[in-house]
Order: structure tokens, then C-alpha cells, then sequence
């Protein structure tokens, strides 16, 4: 392909996109100039599905620090392992495309953001979600987008698309958005108690620009996009479907609506295992050259069939009880929150420590104040150098799942929640000269049935109080889930975890009696 150049407008800037000059050997590469700001996207997806039961989608995100003309920190200096703030980033493109991609679709695709130079004036961002959206829409890739994404402030009342990150010192809002043409399908927020009137305006200012990103994308596709491959996808064949649910059906529906979580999902568990048994008697014996052998890959393969159909059941009657029943698995009305407790000081050597359980969600949070001298140095592309004094950390022990596993790093998803909840809290902190301490916050979940991301705002802003720190006002969250059936839906308040696995949304509101945080 000879280099093709597209251009816009974004908030006032211009977007340049560059294609068919560099990385020619990936799936399709994007060169996305917005201001000064620079991204290489590259995408890539092997030809055959993987041997998982899942989509094996790797979103990376890397900061290079020649791109703000600076010299990596630490004795090897040169990048290493992603910093947190690349992880969220990396978590912030996912979640808008992961969703657009076919049922069945297992093969594994990997999307590459590498920052090659810095504009502080036009956010890396949507520079970033911008060209993963792009590279995958002109590529053969079976990508069901585009998608775009943008970031809302709002200055002096004005909703302001894009600002800088020295215009958001004076904003009171700190939107990310993304979605298609038609809807919005990812919300990432920080707000200084703002009204839910106020939220909703920013989300649809910021949804009219995505829209003309999607259209100037749909645009470069029609002229130099690829032919979309047509992969085998892993849905079920009717008899097949219909020979599981003989089995099985019953026996998961009355399983579904076990109220205790560890006791359901143990029947569960329990009725799937005997199922696929059965199913793995069947003879998978071929015949090569006069000599009979075992096809594990086609047994393996026609067992992935029979789980997704066991999963398939479980999804339908999740939703059936919800949207048809109105009553949950657990058996709480649609708007009813799980039982609630809460103490604090329970550990006495700490400066501030308290346990926050909501259901079979269980939250430790426990306060450390330091000085200013510990806050935490950040080496990115800032040039000067950028310290943080509040730190939220999380972490998800396996066995307040009931399960065994690895104690090490956190991992992405620790980091992301960790950050959900330090934004949340962040909005009621005293400034540095009315308490000039540096803040960490550390949530131990001790049990998870959903939410825990929740149950940690609320158990750090009791610790936070617990420990003397003079905060604005208590902060709560809870986790709203969607039901969607055609034009029907029901909207549920304090999902578990269930109802978010097998439901259409989790969207995460955190906030004091007067605002959104």
C-alpha cells in the first residue's frame, strides 16, 4: 500500500493520520498526529483460534520517554516493565473495543500503542483509543467498530472538549468517553461533586465528537480498508445445543437461583463437570492411513461447544429472572442493597484502619500519613518532576474468592480498581496546606461476590475519618449493573458477581450526599 494521509479537526486541533509507510509487516499500523502528539498503533491477529474458551485480546500501551526529550530514570536507563499509569491507560482502550468483536471469536489479537512524541496540549489518550479503533477498522481483522474516544472538562460551567492537563486544575469535571456512532459503550470519570444533570451533559458533549471520529473513520476504511476475514467462530450447532439442554437445562436453572454464592457455584460447577463427562465418552476415533487414532483436538473442541452451551443456559436464566421475574439470584429485589456493616479501629497500631462489608463483599481499609517527603515520585513524560501525595493500593487475595493462587505484583486489575477508588476519594482530600501529610490508603479484600471496588471507597473513606484526616464530606460507591432485552431493560442497584458477568453493563458511581465524585 503507498502512504495515504487523512486529516481532521479535534477540539481545536488537528488530527493527521498517516498510513502505509511504517510497521508494513503488522496486521495494519496507524501514525496518529494530534497537535504534537504522536502514536504508532499496530495490530496483529493469528490466523487460527487459540485452544481457550475465551477472547485472548492484549491491549499495551507504552510511554517512550524520548518522546518528552527525557532519559529514562534508575541504573539500566531505558524503559522497562509498564508503569501504573500505562497499565490504566492500556485498561482505558480495551474496554471500549474489547466488546466489539464476534461471539466466538477466539483467535488471539494483540493491539500496540507506543507514544513517540508528547503534545502536554493534546491528550495521548484519544490519540491512543483513536488509532487501535483505526488500525483495526482498515485491517482483516473482524472488528465490529469503529469506536471513538474523548475527554470532557468543564471550566467556568463550559463543557471543554480535549483540555490540557493544565486546564483540568481548573475544571471540575475529568471525563473520558467512548463509544460508536450510535452509543456510548465506556465511561471513565473524576468529578468535584458534581449533579448527575451536570455528568450526563458532559457524556453527550463528548458523545458528538466520537461521533465525527467514527464517521472520518468509516470514511478511510471505505478507501483503503481490508477485506474482512471470515474465522471460524465457536458457536454451538443446534442439535448439539439442544442435546446439552436435555441434559443439563433443569438441573442449572434450579442451580441458578441458589441464594448462597460459594453453594451455587459449587452446584453449578458440579452439574457442568457431570455434563461434559457425559459428553466426553462420545468416540473420537479417525482413521489414517489403515490405523486408528484419538482426535483429542476434535474432542477438545466439541467439549469447548458443550461449556459454552452449559455457560449459555446459566446466561439465560440470569437474565430471564431479572428482566422477566424481577428477582434476583440472590433474591433481592431489583433495587435492594445487600445487608451493610461497618467498624472501625480494629487494628491499634495503625494511624487510622476500618471494615466496610456490604453482603459477601468485604472491605479492610487501613490509613498510613506520612510527610511530604514520602509522597511518590512519578517518572513520566512530564518534564518536571511530578510527585503524588494520595495513594490508593488494592489488593485481591485468592482466598476471598474461595480459591488458590499465585501471591505476587499486583496485578492490572488490582491497579485499575486501586485507581477507581483513589479517584473517588482524591475529590474530598484536604489541600496540602490544610494537612501537609502524604495519604496512603491500602483496601484488603477479605471476601468478593462483586463490587469490591466499591467496598474499598467506602472502607477507605471510614479509615480516612478513622485517622483524623479532616476530608469534605463521607464518600460511597456502589456498582449499578443493565439488563437489556430488545427495547426492554431493568436497571439493578448493587450488582454481585453474577450480574455482572452474565448482564449488558457495570458502571461503577462513587460520591458524596451532594455530588458525583
Amino acid at each position: 500500500m503507498e502512504k495515504k494521509i487523512f486529516e481532521t479537526t479535534l477540539g481545536g486541533k488537528p488530527l493527521r493520520v498517516e498510513i502505509g509507510e511504517v510497521a508494513k509487516q503488522a496486521g495494519a499500523s496507524v501514525l496518529t498526529y494530534y497537535g504534537d502528539t504522536v502514536v504508532l498503533t499496530s495490530v496483529v491477529s493469528k490466523d487460527e483460534a487459540t485452544q481457550t474458551d475465551f477472547f485472548p485480546l492484549t491491549v499495551v500501551y507504552q510511554e517512550k520517554l524520548y518522546a518528552a526529550g527525557k532519559i529514562p530514570g534508575g541504573f539500566l536507563r531505558r524503559e522497562g516493565r509498564p508503569s501504573e499509569h500505562e497499565i490504566l491507560i492500556a485498561r482505558l482502550i480495551d474496554r471500549p473495543i474489547r466488546p466489539m468483536f464476534p461471539e466466538g471469536f477466539y483467535n488471539e489479537v494483540q493491539v500496540i500503542n507506543m507514544v513517540l512524541s508528547n503534545d502536554p496540549e493534546a491528550p495521548t489518550e484519544v490519540a491512543s483509543i483513536f488509532g487501535s479503533s483505526l488500525a483495526l477498522t482498515i485491517s482483516s481483522i473482524p472488528f465490529l467498530g469503529p469506536i471513538a474516544g474523548v475527554k470532557v472538562g468543564r471550566i467556568n460551567g463550559e463543557y471543554v472538549l480535549n483540555p490540557s492537563n493544565t486546564l483540568l486544575e481548573s475544571s471540575d469535571i475529568e471525563l473520558s468517553v467512548a463509544g460508536t456512532f450510535d452509543a456510548v459503550n465506556m465511561v471513565e470519570s473524576s468529578a468535584k461533586q458534581v449533579s448527575e444533570k451536570d455528568m450526563l451533559g458532559a457524556i453527550l458533549f463528548g458523545h458528538e465528537a466520537i461521533k465525527a471520529l467514527t464517521k472520518f473513520q468509516m470514511e478511510i476504511q471505505k478507501e483503503i480498508g481490508l477485506p474482512k476475514n471470515e474465522p471460524k467462530l465457536y458457536v454451538p450447532e443446534p442439535a448439539l445445543i439442544e442435546e446439552v439442554k436435555a441434559i443439563a437445562e433443569k438441573a442449572l436453572i434450579e442451580a441458578v437461583s441458589i441464594q448462597e454464592k460459594l453453594e451455587r457455584y459449587a452446584k453449578i460447577d458440579e452439574i457442568k463437570a457431570n455434563t461434559l463427562e457425559h459428553f466426553k465418552q462420545k468416540a473420537f476415533w479417525v482413521e489414517y492411513d489403515g490405523v486408528k487414532v484419538f482426535d483429542y483436538d476434535a474432542q477438545k473442541d466439541y467439549l469447548k461447544q458443550v461449556n459454552q452451551i452449559l455457560d449459555g443456559i446459566v446466561t439465560k436464566e440470569v437474565r430471564r429472572l431479572i428482566t422477566v421475574d424481577k428477582v434476583r439470584p440472590d433474591g433481592r429485589k431489583i433495587d435492594e442493597i445487600r445487608p451493610l456493616s461497618s467498624r472501625i479501629d480494629l487494628l491499634p497500631r495503625t494511624h487510622g484502619s476500618s471494615l466496610f462489608t456490604r453482603g459477601q463483599t468485604q472491605a479492610l481499609g487501613v490509613v498510613t500519613l506520612g510527610s511530604l517527603g514520602e509522597n511518590q515520585i512519578i517518572d513520566g513524560l512530564e518534564t518536571e518532576e511530578v510527585t503524588k501525595r494520595f495513594m490508593l493500593h488494592y489488593n485481591f487475595p485468592a482466598f476471598s474468592v474461595g480459591e488458590t493462587g499465585r501471591y505476587t505484583s499486583p496485578g492490572r486489575r488490582e491497579i485499575g480498581h486501586g485507581a477507581l477508588g483513589e479517584r473517588a476519594l482524591l475529590q474530598v482530600l484536604p489541600s496540602e496546606d490544610e494537612f501537609p501529610y502524604s495519604i496512603r490508603v491500602v483496601s484488603e479484600i477479605l471476601e468478593s461476590n462483586g463490587s469490591s471496588s466499591q467496598a474499598t471507597i467506602c472502607a477507605g473513606s471510614m479509615a480516612l475519618m478513622a485517622a483524623g484526616v479532616p476530608i469534605k464530606a463521607p464518600v460511597a460507591g456502589i456498582a449499578m449493573g443493565l439488563i437489556k432485552d430488545g427495547d426492554y431493560y431493568t436497571i439493578l442497584t448493587d450488582i454481585q458477581g453474577m450480574e455482572d458477568h452474565e448482564g449488558d453493563m457495570d458502571f461503577k458511581v462513587a460520591g458524596t450526599k451532594d455530588g458525583i465524585t
